[in-house]
């Protein structure tokens, strides 16, 4: 949210361990998929076939994130459970199941294996990104027990819980920020105050100073969310007192940092800064030391060259990948995979090998299905890429069933749409923000049933990338292909490969021609199976150094067709 383009927050806020401590004895889908946080060992689809020898390279103790897909929640949309039009903790522990069920014999459920929560502390905007008090829950959501409650039961299903957590400013109405108007205050030095006006302002030329009382506070993003002073070592202590509370007295999972390139100024120097790398870097020490296999997300929208140092250096474990994400819908948009491609080479390729979050849009982008021109068959693509690449998904609430709204404003945060009734099953009164038009087709329960529909599409490629372990955690390699409208990548893992190809474009491709170079694919004849329908599959051969020539799949693939392979070795 902090970086060069974060207006559109502006704009948006102006209008508006998974543990054993945790969990209970009971059985979850998460624990059958994954029996390990560490080690995984599913079984590929199909079972009984012999499956691929291992490659030679291949990160085996890769830490729990990776085998998860996250499902981001604005908790004020997703379902009023007491009849007051706001979406509350209660109403969210009542939609569980439809996320995760905990058992893995049934497939109604989304699959997913974590939650983002947007800002659920008090806060006097709508958004929450402004909080007034870090150890609460907003009364307008429910109290702690709800939400300690709702840790439990999604502990119990294998969802880990991570949380936003606005380390960077604070509201102007949050009681630090009111004592700190007063010179004398042990409270003043907790913001950054001037007699004069500094006169610098922000990097894409916001006003960043604001009069108050003959003086003058720092406020990066607007008035009413003035920063917090990490030069402070009082502030720094009480940021991680708050850290420390909910790793171990409530027990999430880890936070989503939201806009972590800007902690500290160096003089007019506003982001990016070494002081704020350096704080980063202790801070990940300091959870670490809580619960070492806490997860931080950073949020940096920047460039990836910019972006890396912070996982690299040991300041976050992951962050998200928004070139990435510009590049496929892009791509998508174009009928073209070069910009995609481009960004995985030179920008993707540099992170520490899977940890970045791979999002197509969240809560300050316009959705998936409004970007593609309200395409759900470009929407299936769209989401076919992200599943099939490396990283860490994150699904916006709603994507799932095309869910549309523009940004930057509350259109891309409206209620979730659960059936066709009156609001969209989302309250029985008049919701804080009216339901999309769109509800009376686009909801859960219509498209339940429609095997064709986008829930039924990411419910599939959700399940694969569950049971399919080179889909999360395979090495990527990038075949070329004799068409540019197709986008095709290959995923090993030490006991399977998997093939994905598809149609960026509105036409047929013919006689597509796959090739690559070299791959740690092992030599040998392979019998591809199809992961999603039926298709017959022509035979592979994989040359020495896991090179491919001129390999043809299919005589043709459909307009924004997907096809995923399970490479089953003669």
């Amino acid at each position: 949210m902090k970086n060069i383009f974060i207006v559109l927050f502006v704009l948006a806020m102006a209008a508006c361990t998974f543990t054993a401590n945790n969990a209970t004895p009971s059985v979850s889908k998460a624990t059958l998929l994954f029996p390990s946080t560490v080690q995984v060992s599913a079984t590929p689809i199909p079972p009984t076939e012999k499956a691929v020898p291992s490659p030679t390279q291949f990160y085996t103790n890769h830490p729990w994130w990776n085998d998860t897909i996250f499902y981001e929640i604005f908790v004020r949309s997703f379902y009023d459970s007491n009849g007051d039009g706001i979406g509350d903790i209660n109403g969210l522990i009542e939609k569980l199941d439809y996320l995760n069920d905990g058992d893995p014999n049934t497939t109604a459920d989304l699959g997913v294996t974590g939650i983002w929560l947007m800002p659920i502390n008090p806060s006097p905007s709508t958004h929450g990104y402004d909080a007034t008090d870090y150890y609460g829950v907003n009364p307008q959501y429910g109290s702690m027990d709800d939400f300690r409650r709702l840790v439990d039961e999604a502990h119990r299903r294998g969802i880990r819980v991570i949380i936003d957590l606005v380390l960077n400013h604070t509201s102007s109405q949050h009681p630090w920020f009111i004592q700190s108007q007063d010179v004398q205050s042990p409270y003043r030095d907790w913001y950054l105050w001037a007699d004069i006006d500094p006169g610098f302002k922000g990097p894409w030329n916001q006003q960043v100073w604001y009069p108050l009382n003959g003086d003058y506070f720092y406020a990066y993003f607007w008035k009413d969310s003035p920063d917090l002073n990490y030069t402070n070592p009082k502030v720094t202590a009480e940021m991680e007192k708050v850290t420390r509370f909910w790793l171990e007295d409530v027990g999430i999972d880890g936070f989503r940092l939201d806009a972590i390139g800007c902690l500290i100024e160096t003089g007019s120097e506003t982001v990016n800064t070494k002081a704020t790398h350096d704080w980063l870097a202790s801070y990940f020490k300091f959870y670490k030391g809580i619960k070492p296999d806490a997860m931080t997300v950073g949020e940096l929208w920047v460039p990836d060259a910019i972006v890396i140092p912070y996982i690299a250096n040991g300041e976050v474990d992951l962050a998200f990948e928004f070139d990435l994400s510009f590049s496929m819908l892009a791509s998508i948009n174009d009928g073209n995979s070069t910009r995609m491609l481009d960004t995985l080479r030179s920008g993707t390729s540099q992170y520490p090998v899977g940890q970045y979050g791979t999002f197509l849009t969240n809560h300050d982008m316009g959705r998936v299905t409004t970007q593609v021109g309200d395409n759900p068959e470009k929407a299936k693509a769209a989401a076919s890429l992200y599943f099939a690449l490396p990283g860490v998904p994150f699904v916006y609430y709603g994507e799932e069933i095309g869910m549309s709204g523009d940004a930057p404003n509350e259109m891309g945060r409206r209620p979730m749409q659960w059936n066709d009734e009156q609001y969209g099953g989302f309250s029985e009164v008049a919701p804080w923000k009216m339901p999309d038009a769109s509800y009376i087709t686009s909801n859960v329960s219509s498209e339940t049933g429609d095997t064709g529909s986008l829930l039924s599409y990411y419910r599939t490629l959700i399940s694969l990338r569950n049971s399919h372990p080179a889909l999360r955690t395979g090495e990527l390699f990038l075949p070329s292909s004799s068409d540019q409208g197709l986008f095709v990548n290959l995923r090993i893992a030490p006991d399977e490969s998997v093939l994905v190809i598809v149609n960026l474009t509105n036409s047929t491709i013919q006689d597509p021609k796959l090739s690559l170079v070299s791959s740690s694919l092992p030599h040998g004849e392979y019998a591809p199976v199809s992961l999603l329908d039926e298709t017959p599959l022509a035979p592979l051969t994989v040359l020495d150094e896991g090179r491919i020539t001129t390999y043809i799949p299919v005589q043709e693939i459909p307009p924004y067709a997907t096809i995923m392979m399970w490479l089953q070795s003669k």
